[in-house]
């Protein structure tokens, strides 16, 4: 396996992400050593909190709102993925797989120990720490869960999944602008319009995502997310992530590994908040299922986070740490 890292030049001067570097080696499938980066920040005594972020982003994006979390006296960790953030990035899209992503982040969490969690979790960063969570549901406390989604075997009907597999090779190659329209519009096909632009567009582009997904237009918070990606030898794991969303053909394992997750999580008492954006284009209106299906989330004050897009941490980290530091205080 081919593996590349980030030269560590690329990361100075980012504004805001004055955070110690923590590196824990994890191994891939084939024995290769993968250097994961994360950041440990707050007090070690403090309640843990673990901030899992999606695609394409890394633990820059929690950068406001760790600042926030530690200073009400929890300890806050932010790995970030393999193929992201100052992690090693394996150099080819076929080292990635959905399990991959989950048995690397697990062999982080049991090298660290980490017990008594609170997990908060967006994006891709809920269907890997969800999946976490129902393999070793004694090791989390609760449940934040924000912008994502868990797709198992109920949510998603094998017939659909072969009309998406049908219909795949039907569709033209788009835009960074064609997705974020269907995104925001609601059309039927933005989730194989996204798979298409992410595996196969020439012009993909770390830039261009945070643009279709979100209104960021500062420059040095643009340059923040591509720090990570010197040129195009190191996206492969950016661009596989949409195909790995277990909804396509050939995928049927993946979700009934998600089903043995819900299987688990159904029966989960400890606490759950929902905290999903109302103008999210990718995942509103996903919180039903979670509200419905946690027994840990009844009773719960969920919030809907106004204004806060897909990256709710980027456009709105005041309202959510709050949620956040609420909901614990709710529930010690």
């Amino acid at each position: 396996m081919k593996v590349l890292r980030t030269p560590d030049a690329r990361f100075e001067n980012l504004a805001g992400y004055a955070f110690a570097p923590q590196y824990q080696e994890v191994k891939a499938a084939d024995g290769t050593p993968l250097r994961m980066h994360y950041l440990d920040e707050g007090p070690r005594e403090g309640e843990t909190i673990l901030c899992l972020h999606g695609q394409p982003s890394w633990s820059y994006l929690y950068r406001k709102m760790i600042p926030l979390l530690t200073a009400a006296g929890y300890r806050v960790l932010a790995p970030d993925l393999i193929g992201f953030g100052k992690s090693d990035k394996p150099a080819a899209i076929e080292d990635y797989s959905y399990s991959g992503h989950v048995g690397w982040l697990e062999q982080w969490m049991l090298a660290l120990d980490l017990k008594d969690m609170t997990l908060v979790c967006q994006d891709w960063g809920g269907l890997l720490g969800l999946r976490l969570a129902g393999m070793h549901p004694d090791r989390f406390a609760r449940l934040v869960v924000a912008n994502t989604g868990l797709p198992d075997s109920r949510q998603v009907a094998p017939q659909f999944s072969e009309m998406l597999g049908m219909l795949y090779p039907q569709v033209p190659v788009p835009s960074a602008k064609d997705v974020g329209d269907a995104f925001r519009s609601g059309a039927p096909g933005a989730f194989l319009f996204w798979v298409k632009y992410a595996a196969e567009a020439p012009d993909f582009s770390i830039r261009d995502v945070f643009g279709l997904l979100s209104d960021i237009c500062d420059d040095a918070i643009l340059d923040g997310y591509e720090a990570p990606f010197p040129d195009d030898n190191y996206i492969a794991g950016a661009r596989r992530f949409p195909s790995l969303v277990p909804l396509l053909p050939g995928a049927a394992e993946e979700r009934a590994k998600n089903d043995a997750a819900w299987a688990v999580l159904e029966k989960f008492e400890k606490p759950v908040l929902t905290a999903f954006a109302d103008d999210d284009p990718v995942t509103k209106g996903g919180e039903a299922a979670f509200q419905t299906r946690f027994p840990g989330a009844k009773g719960q004050k969920h919030v809907t986070i106004s204004g806060g897009g897909h990256f709710l941490q980027e456009h709105r980290p005041e309202a959510f740490s709050q949620a956040i530091i609420d909901f614990i205080r709710a529930n010690p």
